[in-house]
């Protein structure tokens, strides 16, 4: 009697177990998931001075700055849902690009859920990439231009240089389909390959970000509009540096490949010497933002683009601090540097400048 009723009982409860896990999986099936709005840092109020542009690079001087430009732009046109304010998404962009982080990880630093980080992030970089025709910009006027050749002409006497110009691979996921193998450079990595110009100051003054990275670095340059604007003499008299990967042209003047006399070598070592600033400017700027050093995965080549152009921006904005904040000396050339640099060394039709500036230039400085 005893085993029966154990029997029993058991079945009893397996039939009410059985049942209970059946009304558990209907209440799973028309459960909706409760939308759990976390709370959101403004880290703009939380951070000190220091802190703050440790962690988004800009100061927040700056920042201010940045938001006003671009805040009417990113501004939700409604209050339902707890709609992110601009500041949240500027911060969520800016943590993004200095950590080159997960999106969920930069998404659970603000408060705010993976998708809304990646919607923030796609639609505030265009907005700051749009801003490029104000803190990117190439000196046309003429005490621009002199500026420029003044500051360079300190780092090693190499005269009338207007701008170092090189590329730098900027590593990205591949993007698929047909022409994904486009993307994959000489080293073996799939990357953007980005041609930039820069001034003595570290800053870029000209960028094109869209060629992919198995395209040469002198096709880039045949292809840009900077390359138009020297071929209509747009600057003068002024020249472009460049490693031996660029052709040599009357402005864009390339190391020799085998220096023998000793003038040749001093054109050399003076070219090199002021030419490795942007690849100071390379180290700064990839430092700065880790994005460009990590790798992007972004999803499609589009999306990849505006976050180039973004924090090339940014680092123009974060080099500008820099530069002032630092204490300058008189950028007034003595008369013997003028009269240097407005010598009349050779003629825009004579296709080997180099030469001529060697033996014309460098020569007298032995």
């Amino acid at each position: 009697m005893d085993i029966i009723n154990d029997n029993w009982f058991s079945e009893y409860d397996n039939f009410y177990n059985d049942e209970s896990d059946e009304c558990d999986n209907l209440n799973k099936k028309n459960f909706k998931k409760l939308h759990i709005i976390k709370l959101r840092n403004n880290y703009f109020n939380i951070c000190e001075e220091k802190d703050f542009q440790r962690r988004f690079v800009i100061s927040k001087k700056s920042f201010e700055m940045l938001l006003q430009k671009i805040e009417n732009k990113i501004q939700y046109n409604t209050n339902r849902n707890a709609a992110i304010p601009p500041v949240i998404q500027l911060l969520v962009t800016l943590r993004f690009y200095a950590t080159g982080c997960f999106l969920i990880t930069a998404a659970d630093f603000c408060g705010i859920s993976e998708t809304s980080a990646h919607k923030i992030i796609h639609r505030v970089s265009p907005e700051i990439a749009a801003l490029r025709n104000d803190f990117i910009k190439l000196p046309l006027l003429s005490e621009e231009i002199r500026e420029n050749e003044q500051k360079f002409f300190k780092v090693a006497k190499f005269i009338r240089v207007i701008g170092c110009m090189d590329c730098t691979h900027i590593k990205v996921e591949s993007f698929g389909g047909e022409n994904c193998e486009l993307y994959r450079n000489r080293k073996g990595f799939f990357s953007i390959n980005v041609q930039v110009i820069i001034n003595a100051k570290l800053e870029i003054i000209d960028i094109v970000a869209r060629w992919p990275g198995s395209t040469h670095d002198s096709t880039i340059f045949n292809h840009s509009r900077i390359k138009t604007l020297f071929d209509a003499h747009t600057f003068g008299d002024s020249l472009l540096l460049a490693d031996s990967g660029y052709p040599n042209l009357p402005y864009l003047m390339t190391p020799l490949l085998h220096p023998t006399t000793p003038e040749e070598h001093l054109y050399n070592e003076a070219q090199i010497r002021t030419r490795t600033r942007i690849e100071r400017c390379f180290g700064i700027w990839k430092r700065r933002f880790a994005i460009l050093s990590i790798g992007m995965r972004c999803r499609t080549v589009e999306n990849t683009f505006p976050i180039i152009i973004a924090t090339a921006v940014l680092h123009n904005i974060a080099q500008q601090e820099h530069n002032s904040n630092l204490i300058s000396n008189s950028e007034q050339c003595d008369n013997t540097i003028i009269q240097i640099q407005n010598a009349d060394l050779n003629s825009r039709n004579n296709n080997n400048e180099r030469e001529k500036l060697i033996l014309e230039y460098f020569k007298r400085l032995l």
